[in-house]
């Protein structure tokens, strides 16, 4: 029985007979407010049913007089199904998440189908939340991969484009959102004109009293009209000139370097509740996660994000929206476009605020993907998708962040001139379509004249990283004087246990960039840059030879390639010394994900790294290379230090936060990033005095307001520890009786360190499947708390009692929360690996599952390894 899922072969055999034209879809959400008519018994209904009435028009092929086919829905009743005028019994045709379509016709066929859709609570199909601050119900869709079915009877697959007409009845006051223009309701019926052909998984409503603030992008002649969306009780925090200011810098610059104009009639961006993934890049109605409307004070680093996530999801309306995969293998092929437009397009735009894009992009994104394509699931970019369970699992660090970085290496490659010319091409060719990677490397190859099968084959069909190392030879004793010899040797090391394939040496184009420190200045500036391309395993530069040895060599530098990298021995002592000293960002950038590379990797020991952090960190002005930073020391300090140093780590760590909190500049983004540092590591009595005095106002520090925000990240950390119980949370609450405060309450209350708490926060989760997404995602965050590993050990066992029951038993985002986030990663210890071993071995986990837990044993083998290093150094 194929259940909820979907083959390649099923949905490559239903596109051979199949062409559809349109859907015409009617929904009844006027008991939308109140939930619906109740489904007892069912968990993820989010408060009940709506009628949902289907009618597809599609051809058959002139084989297939006779043939059969299928539609797929999930839904909990279904009334009518009418096929061709003939009526068919819904208890013999829909069973298994599908409706069997018996005795097609060759050429026009007509299917009506009349359903009761259920409501969700998990982020996926039609999502209700109700405020708690108004009472009101917020709707939404999410379709991607395959929930469209989950609202109305669909061929859910991308290659079957159609046109769809939506009819939205809904209560009075409402606002109903689609992916075409917002029409004029007639009593309260909303009847929306025919989208383009598009996807099923792009299509989208969004139906509630939400708020919104409306503009228009113009520019010779064009006018698209722009819409940003919000609850009313976030209206006050929305920032819409900022929003608007970075969508028209994208209009701007995609619309040049694409050549093609926008797409869609209009384009609304709206911020929903409870969201499980960034956005969606839903045509011309994109929904993004509402905690991008900042409440309290944030960073320049959180406006850099949203910034980018708007960016990618704009530029998902050409890449992934006019033009369409085929089939799922090529979703890496979407996602690292977008991620790489997204960087290319804050570096380059005119009057961007974050040219300094790239430095971002190999701080957070490139440090996603070197730790994913370490991991036994680690698979080629081009990944081999069977099955929607394949791609479920595959929204990874290879699909987004190992692809734009690739992307970015081919850049390089063919030029960026050629790379944006075969763009254009590949848009104009095959616009309202659906295509294969091929079509887009055909077009690259035609502009650039460059043979892009072995760079394919080599960098898109093989899994893993390569490692690129200096051989530097000078005529001084001392390693000085001027270069006789520089060669750059490349390994491949061998892939994970249990990854498939082969390790393999790929082209790379790179820079060498030269340092040296600036005595007038004190930075450390390049004095010379060579570009070339790197193959096989040793290849000469010989442009260096004659130069004189700079303090500081540096591969790879502008981060062209997407390789490991590796310091000589005298470029690796002396930027200990000057970390922070570098003028430019990126360099510095590339510099910190080494060293953490090297920590991840056994080379340098967990107390090596914290050195070198708190000796370079002071003089980093990047604000999210330092908040990066302030993770990765804790991480490192939790799961990477020898045990019997850790207590020693996280004192000299919470003592340098707390120092750097009072030495920061009064209001600054450094001030808040150290104060919510200090805030995750403070368990000295005296530290945690300060925090409890910082929330009752007793005590303050220069030009740091303890806003709603922070207020809390005090509250869950005095929690944590004990000093803070029910009383103290629910009066927390009371101050921010909002949707956001209960998330972070049931942090809290989960992060309570008792058997009681545990237990409660266990249940909630595992035993009971009422909470919502996002309530659930924050339980799971407060229960793993890295200091109470004595006290969630019998939790071990017990998760791998209740696993594959969750998994078979929940959607699969709510199931994936509970797999990833409750595995006892915090455990460390063979003894862990020995347990997941043997649930590996006798569970008969699905492909998907196993690979979920398969990622999270690595995480522990991987901590071992670190932690023997750091007991081994001296």
């Amino acid at each position: 029985m194929p259940g909820t899922n979907l083959t390649r072969e099923e949905a490559q055999q239903r596109a051979k007979l199949l062409t559809v034209d349109s859907y015409e879809v009617d929904l009844d959400l006027s008991d939308a407010q109140g939930g619906g008519p109740s489904r007892p018994g069912e968990a993820e209904s989010g408060g009940g049913t709506y009628r949902s009435v289907t009618t597809v028009r599609f051809d058959v092929s002139a084989d297939g007089d006779g043939a059969e086919s299928f539609i797929d829905l999930v839904a909990p009743t279904v009334h009518e199904v009418t096929l061709n005028g003939d009526s068919l019994d819904p208890a013999e045709v829909f069973k298994d998440s599908r409706i069997a379509l018996p005795g097609l016709l060759p050429g026009r066929n007509v299917l009506r189908v009349s359903a009761d859709c259920a409501y969700t609570n998990t982020g996926e199909g039609l999502h209700r939340f109700v405020d708690p601050v108004d009472g009101q119900a917020y709707l939404y869709t999410q379709f991607e991969v395959p929930d469209a079915r989950r609202v109305f009877a669909s061929f859910e697959q991308p290659d079957l484009k159609a046109t769809f007409q939506f009819t939205v009845k809904a209560p009075e006051g409402w606002t109903v959102v689609s992916n075409s223009p917002t029409p004029e309701p007639r009593g309260n019926v909303w009847e929306f004109e025919p989208t383009p052909r598009i996807s099923t998984y792009i299509t989208a409503l969004i139906v509630g009293p939400y708020h919104s603030v409306h503009s228009v992008y113009e520019k010779d002649g064009q006018s698209v009209p722009l819409g940003i969306y919000c609850r009313p009780s976030l209206a006050e925090y929305l920032d819409a000139d900022a929003i608007f200011d970075v969508t028209r810098q994208g209009f701007e610059w995609f619309q040049e370097k694409f050549d093609y104009a926008y797409p869609f009639e209009k384009y609304d961006q709206l911020f929903v509740p409870e969201f499980n993934a960034g956005a969606m890049e839903n045509a011309g109605a994109v929904t993004i996660r509402d905690q991008y409307v900042f409440r309290s004070k944030v960073t320049d680093a959180a406006y850099e994000t949203r910034a980018a996530t708007i960016l990618h999801e704009l530029a998902h309306m050409w890449f992934g929206d006019l033009v369409t995969m085929e089939w799922w293998n090529d979703l890496w092929l979407n996602e690292s476009f977008a991620t790489y437009a997204e960087a290319a397009c804050q570096a380059d735009a005119p009057g961007s605020k974050w040219p300094h894009s790239w430095t971002t992009f190999a701080n957070s994104m490139k440090t996603w993907a070197y730790r994913q394509d370490q991991l036994p699931s680690t698979h080629p970019i081009m990944a081999d998708i069977r099955d929607l369970d394949d791609v479920l699992v595959n929204f990874d660090g290879i699909t987004y962040a190992k692809g734009a970085s690739v992307l970015k290496q081919l850049v390089a490659y063919v030029g960026e001139d050629a790379f944006f010319r075969g763009v254009q091409a590949y848009f104009k060719r095959h616009a309202y379509g659906n295509t294969r990677l091929s079509d887009l490397l055909g077009a690259l190859e035609e502009t650039s004249g460059r043979d892009l099968s072995t760079w394919s084959k080599k960098w898109l069909e093989t899994a893993g990283i390569n490692v690129l190392r200096p051989e530097i030879e000078t005529d001084g004793a001392d390693g000085t004087g001027v270069i006789t010899s520089f060669a750059i040797r490349q390994e491949a090391p061998a892939l994970p246990a249990g990854a498939k394939g082969e390790a393999t040496l790929r082209p790379h184009r790179i820079a060498v960039g030269l340092y040296d420190l600036d005595e007038a200045s004190g930075k450390l500036v390049r004095v010379d840059r060579v570009e070339l391309d790197v193959d096989g395993e040793l290849t000469a530069v010989p442009q260096l030879v004659g130069k004189a040895r700079p303090d500081m060599v540096l591969l790879n530098d502008d981060d062209l390639s997407y390789a490991k990298v590796r310091l000589d021995e005298r470029s690796l002592a002396f930027v200990t010394e000057h970390l922070g000293d570098f003028e430019s960002s990126l360099p510095r950038a590339l510099s910190w994900a080494s060293a953490w590379d090297m920590t991840r990797d056994a080379e340098l020991a967990t107390r090596d790294y914290l050195s070198l952090v708190l000796s370079g960190i002071g003089k980093e002005s990047d604000i999210g290379v330092v908040q990066s930073l302030h993770r990765q020391v804790k991480l490192a300090i939790d799961l990477y230090a020898a045990p019997a140093s850790r207590e020693a780590l996280l004192t000299r760590w919470t003592e340098a936060t707390l120092a750097h909190l009072r030495a920061a500049e009064a209001g600054s983004d450094h001030q808040l990033a150290w104060a919510r540092a200090f805030a995750a590591a403070a368990r000295t009595p005296e530290q945690l005095d300060l925090l409890d005095s910082l929330l009752d106002g007793t005590r303050t520090i220069e030009g740091l307001a303890v806003d709603t925000e922070l207020r809390w990240a005090f509250v869950q950390r005095l929690a944590a520890v004990g000093r803070y119980d029910e009383s103290e949370i629910t009066d927390e609450y009371e101050r921010d009786k909002t949707a956001a405060g209960e998330r972070h309450a049931a942090t809290a209350r989960a992060a309570r360190p008792t058997e009681e708490a545990k237990a409660e926060a266990w249940a909630s989760v595992v035993e009971s499947d009422k909470l919502p997404n996002a309530v659930q995602e924050a339980v799971i965050t407060g229960f793993v708390q890295t200091d109470q590993r004595e006290l969630l050990a019998p939790y071990t066992e017990r998760y791998f009692e209740v696993l594959k029951d969750v998994w078979e038993s929940r959607s699969h985002e709510m199931a994936q929360q509970i797999a990833v986030g409750l595995y006892p990663a915090i455990q460390v210890s063979e003894e862990t690996l020995e347990k997941t071993d043997a649930w590996l071995a006798s569970a008969d986990p699905s492909p998907a599952l196993r690979r979920l837990v398969s990622e999270s044993r690595a995480g522990v083998e991987r901590a071992l390894r670190a932690q023997a290093a750091d007991a081994a150094a001296k």
